[in-house]
């Protein structure tokens, strides 16, 4: 038996802007890190920033169940991060990101 868990992607678009203000990145030496823009959004992502950048995106879902950073993909004109309580693949047709839905789309 299948049992459901909650996942969440969300796109952040590049070349916005939102997505062009500027990140302060410390390196572990103390020094500022010369990084470019989707290079700022993901590593602000992986160093928990994501909630104080998209409050209202990453309430608690239902039944306060704990999504993690599984993944970040950069594609051409966003970076896609995966939520979820487990990491698990997600179902091509209901993705939001155009590369996996599209395909199928085509095929219909």
């Amino acid at each position: 038996m299948k049992t459901n868990s909650t996942q969440q992607e969300i796109l952040l678009m590049t070349g916005t802007s939102f997505s062009s203000r500027q990140l302060s990145i410390i390196g572990d030496e103390g020094k500022q890190k010369n990084l470019s823009e989707k290079e700022q959004l993901e590593e602000a992502c992986w160093n928990g920033m994501l909630q104080y950048m998209l409050p209202e995106i990453c309430e608690q879902p239902a039944g306060n169940k704990k999504l993690y950073l599984w993944q970040i993909r950069e594609a051409a004109s966003f970076i896609e991060i995966d939520l979820g309580e487990l990491p698990e693949e997600k179902e091509k047709y209901f993705s939001i990101d155009p590369y996996l839905f599209m395909p199928l789309k085509l095929l219909s």
